[in-house]
C-alpha cells in the first residue's frame, strides 16, 4: 500500500503580517501558530512522518519545544527563496523513503485550524484518484475586478470558482516532476495543472483558513477556543 507523508515549507517571514517575530512563530493560544498547524498532522494515523522545511538560518525553532507533536516530526534545514523551491527541496530530501507512488501532503504553516477529521477526509476522498487533490470550497463572495484606478472594471462569476486550502495531496514522483517543470507557481496544484492533469477538489471547510494578517490571527484564536 502506498504511504503518506507530510511537507510543511516554514521557510517564509511572513512580510505582509508586518510582524518582527517570523508568523510561524507567533503565540496562539500560548503556543507557536506553526504548532498547531503541525498537530492535525501529526495526530493523523495514515501519515507515517512529517516534515518541517525550515530556512537555514531560522533561529525560532530551537528555542522551543516540539515534544508534543511526537516522533513523527523532523525537521529540514532547507527551505529556499519561494515555497515552490522549499518544497522541492523537501521532497529530495524524502526520496531517501518515499517511493514515486507514495502520497505527499504539502500544508501550509500558517493554517493552523486543520483538523484531523479533514486531514482523513482528504486521504480517504483521493485513495484511488489517478492524480491526486486538494481541500478546497466554494468561493461565496461576488468577486470584482479591479482597474489601475482602483475602480471596478467588471463583476466577475463566481460559479465553479473555488478558494484553495491545503494539504494538496499528490504521488511523490508526479510532484517532484511537476516542480522541476515549473516553479512559477503559488502552489502544488498549479504545478499539477501545468502538466495538464485536472486534481481534484475536496470540499474542506471555511474554518481552515490562512493567517495572512494580523485580523486573521484572531479570528483563528476564536475557532480553536470554541473546539476546545
Amino acid at each position: 500500500m502506498a504511504r503518506h507523508f507530510a511537507i510543511v515549507p516554514a521557510a517564509g517571514s511572513g512580510s505582509r503580517f508586518g510582524a518582527q517575530t517570523p508568523k510561524q512563530y507567533l503565540p496562539l493560544l500560548g503556543l507557536p501558530l506553526i504548532h498547531h498547524s503541525l498537530a492535525a498532522l501529526c495526530a493523523s494515523p495514515a501519515i507515517d512522518r512529517v516534515w518541517v522545511v525550515l530556512a537555514p538560518d531560522d533561529e525560532g525553532w530551537g528555542h522551543r519545544d516540539w515534544s508534543a507533536l511526537g516522533p513523527k516530526l523532523e525537521t529540514l534545514r532547507a527551505g529556499g527563496a519561494t515555497r515552490a523551491e522549499s518544497v522541492a527541496n523537501g521532497l529530495r530530501a524524502a526520496a531517501t523513503v518515499a517511493d514515486d507512488d507514495d502520497w505527499i501532503l504539502v500544508h501550509d504553516a500558517a493554517r493552523p485550524c486543520l483538523r484531523p477529521a479533514d486531514v482523513a477526509q482528504l486521504v480517504s476522498t483521493l485513495a484511488d484518484d489517478p492524480v491526486g487533490g486538494l481541500l478546497a470550497v466554494p468561493v461565496a463572495d461576488t468577486l470584482k475586478r479591479a482597474d489601475g484606478q482602483g475602480r471596478v472594471a467588471a463583476t466577475e462569476p463566481r460559479e465553479g470558482l473555488w478558494q484553495a486550502q491545503t494539504p494538496q495531496m499528490f504521488r511523490y514522483g508526479l510532484l517532484r516532476r511537476a516542480l522541476a517543470a515549473t516553479a512559477s507557481v503559488t502552489d502544488e496544484a498549479g504545478a499539477i495543472e501545468a502538466l495538464g492533469e485536472r486534481p481534484r477538489l475536496v470540499p474542506g471547510e471555511g474554518s481552515n483558513l490562512k493567517v495572512t494578517y494580523p485580523a486573521d490571527l484572531a479570528i483563528a484564536e476564536a475557532i480553536l477556543r470554541g473546539r476546545r
